[in-house]
Order: structure tokens, then C-alpha cells, then sequence
């Protein structure tokens, strides 16, 4: 199933989508009432994620306090990490590729191990909402569609055989970056962390509804131009290697967001590179999630 957070008439609470895609259904109309995405998650039981997903094929007459899905607006899943995101790092090889062509670095073809970074995160973006461009600064505003992994109970030197029995579900993110000030500063914090550079959704698909391990289409879009389209089965290091990685040397918490790394076709992997502008519309695509699109404001 398919969970939002959502705002309407002025208020903001948690749903299911219907299984048709076409309402929201409040949790409340189950008796299942948590307050944000972070609380269902850290404390949801098996039984009411049974009753949620019964929910979401019922018809919407039936349901107290259904809304039509045009006229919701759906925020971040989770609209205040608890934490920064927890980002790999050139992981699809032909990203790799075009990252060396635009730094002019020799490429090998070698990809040892994962690179590990933190996306600042007080905030996420919903789909809808805008990219700051932060012009003053910033000068090579990029886009990178990325598979997002929600952890789902606290993960602690996990085998890779394991892993995916720590997975709540997966989103869409959109790692924005500013490139220069990414790579002028020989660390990427600042480059990928400014406000508004985390849009995030529409929706968590909750593990069960995608098989494993997730080869999903990728794509991202910009003005309707097709510049990213992959497959997440390109991943180098795959989403079991992540987790039982990490977590040999860190907890993972429940609500963790990991993003996975984005395929080639970002701005900067073009010849001459094909930056982001003010009111250029970026979407972002997963299979079995959805779509993610924002624009890019003054």
C-alpha cells in the first residue's frame, strides 16, 4: 500500500491511498491513529498494517473523511526527518563515468566501495513544492532522481541476507545539488544540504507491495525533456550491502532514509552541462512509487 502525508482544508494528517489511486482515505477511518509518518512507523503493529491495507480496497463511500486525490496536497512522507539522509554516492556506474568526464578525473571502471554522505534534512519538500535556486551562490543547480529506503526497526549489524526484513517501505527523492560549491569544498554537506534541495514523495510504498530486491524504472524529467532512465537493478551496491554495511558501525533507527544513488543523464554529465534555471519543472519518477515534480524558484 501506498501512505501519505497530506494537507487539507488546512489540516495535515496521515492517509492510505486507495487502490485505485484515485482518493485519499484518512487512518483515522481505520482507528489507527498516529500523528506523523515518524510515530506510525517507529510504533505500527502488524495487525493495523493488515487493517490499512483492507482499508485501501474499500470503496470511498464508505469511508469516513475520504478525499478525492485533487483535492489534497501531498506533502513529504516525512516532512521532518528525525535525521540527515543518509546518501550514497555515485552508485549506478555510468553516473560514475560522467561524474569523472566533468571533474576531468581518470575513471577506471573500479567502484570498491560505496561512498557514504549525509544530505542535511530539517526539512523535506513535497511534490509541488519549489527548489530554491539560491542564485546568489549558487550557480549549477542539478537534479538526481534517486530511490529512497525507509528503515523500519532498529537495524544493528545486520547480515546482508537480512537486510530486507528492516525495510518499511521505499519513496522518491530528488537529491538536488549545487555542483561547485559540492565540489570546491572536497566533501559534498554544504553542496547538497541547502534548504529546499530535499523533495521527497508522493507516497511511501510500504516493502511488501515491491519485490526484492527492487528493480524498478528510474527517470527523471526536466520540462518533459527525458534525461535520467534506468533501472534501480543497476545499483552498484545494493540495497542489502547498504544496510548490513552501515550498520556493522551504526544504529539504524527506525525512519532512517537512505537514497541510493542516481543513474547517468544529470545536468552535469552533459557536454556542455545542462544546469537547472528558475521555472524549469523537475520531475522525478519511480516505478510502483510514483512521481515527485517541483519547480525551480528565484
Amino acid at each position: 500500500m501506498k501512505l501519505v502525508t497530506y494537507e487539507i482544508g488546512h489540516k495535515t494528517g496521515l492517509g492510505v491511498i486507495s487502490k485505485d489511486e484515485k482518493w485519499v482515505y484518512p487512518l483515522r477511518s481505520a482507528d489507527v491513529d498516529y500523528k506523523t509518518m515518524q510515530q506510525l512507523i517507529e510504533n505500527i503493529s502488524e495487525s493495523e498494517m493488515q487493517l490499512l491495507a483492507h482499508v485501501a480496497g474499500q470503496d470511498p463511500y464508505t469511508i469516513r473523511g475520504a478525499a478525492p486525490m485533487e483535492e489534497v496536497r501531498l506533502l513529504a512522507p516525512i516532512p521532518e526527518p528525525k535525521q540527515d539522509v543518509i546518501c550514497l554516492g555515485i552508485n549506478y556506474m555510468a553516473h560514475a563515468a560522467e561524474s569523472a568526464r566533468y571533474k576531468k578525473e581518470e575513471f577506471t571502471g573500479e567502484r570498491p566501495y560505496a561512498v557514504y554522505f549525509s544530505k542535511r534534512a530539517s526539512h523535506a519538500s513535497g511534490t509541488g513544492d519549489g527548489i530554491p535556486s539560491h542564485s546568489d551562490i549558487v550557480a549549477d543547480l542539478d537534479y538526481e532522481a534517486e530511490l529512497g529506503v525507509i528503515i523500519g526497526k532498529e537495524a544493528s549489524r545486520v547480515p546482508a541476507s537480512e537486510a530486507r526484513k528492516y525495510i518499511f517501505g521505499y519513496t522518491v527523492i530528488n537529491d538536488v545539488s549545487a555542483r561547485t560549491i559540492q565540489n570546491r569544498h572536497k566533501q559534498w554537506y554544504f553542496g547538497k544540504g541547502m534548504d529546499g534541495f530535499l523533495p521527497m514523495g508522493p507516497c511511501i510504498t510500504t516493502a511488501d507491495e515491491i519485490a526484492y530486491p527492487p528493480k524498478l524504472t528510474i527517470q527523471c524529467r526536466v520540462n518533459g525533456e527525458l534525461r535520467q532512465d534506468s533501472n534501480t537493478e543497476l545499483l552498484i551496491f545494493g540495497i542489502d550491502h547498504i544496510i548490513s554495511e552501515l550498520s556493522q558501525g551504526m544504529t539504524l533507527k527506525p525512519g532512517t532514509i537512505i537514497s541510493t544513488g542516481t543513474p547517468s543523464g544529470v545536468g552535469m554529465g552533459f557536454d556542455p552541462p545542462r544546469f537547472l534555471k528558475p521555472g524549469d519543472e523537475v520531475e522525478c519518477f519511480v516505478e510502483g512509487i510514483g512521481s515527485i515534480i517541483n519547480k525551480v524558484t528565484e
